[in-house]
């Protein structure tokens, strides 16, 4: 297909696409012909594994693990996705070194994973994970696309839970940013 409609399917200027063929960047392949035509050549449908990913944040969430890994299944078969595997682990969202996700980005016969929501598989930048799948010809499939009511609070804690662990140590790293999250609140409350 042609750079312009290209760009129009993936929502950006065509002039944007331009810059990117030009600086070597388009996430697809595309050539020029001889008469200046720029055409793209779309990423085959993937034709590889389907995963399903589930995570929780530790280990006495072992049953929520289990549930959520029945959930997965049940939307899944529902939705006529056939999964070839089902990998789990337990690991903060925050942790870029989860071993288990590492593997499955990793594998090129991986074509889709799936996730219950996008929070499972990381808690920010999921937006990036899924643009390189999809520059690969692999994608990502978020089963329930709503956020979490609390997702925010939840994040700005894990934020500084991280934070204070590196600081402070792993032991009191969660009670710190608790205490700090009650400081901003107590603070917020005065004005």
């Amino acid at each position: 297909m042609k750079l312009r409609v290209w760009a129009e399917v993936q929502g950006i200027s065509y002039r944007t696409a331009l810059n990117w063929f030009h600086a070597g960047t388009l996430p697809v392949p595309a050539r020029q012909l001889p008469t200046g035509t720029i055409l793209v050549e779309p990423p085959q449908a993937s034709t590889g594994l389907t995963v399903a990913y589930c995570r929780v944040s530790s280990s006495d969430q072992a049953e929520d693990l289990e549930r959520q890994v029945g959930r997965v299944a049940v939307e899944c078969s529902q939705r006529g996705l056939v999964l070839d595997r089902v990998v789990s682990e337990v690991g903060s969202g925050l942790n870029g070194h989860r071993t288990m996700l590492a593997k499955v980005l990793a594998d090129p016969t991986v074509g889709t994973i799936v996730v219950e929501h996008r929070e499972r598989l990381a808690r920010f930048g999921v937006e990036y994970v899924e643009q390189a799948l999809a520059a690969s010809g692999r994608t990502l499939v978020v089963l329930d696309e709503a956020e979490l009511p609390d997702d925010l609070v939840q994040d700005m804690v894990d934020v500084l839970t991280s934070m204070c662990g590196r600081l402070y140590g792993r032991r009191s790293a969660r009670r710190r940013a608790e205490a700090a999250i009650a400081a901003i609140e107590a603070h917020r409350d005065t004005e």
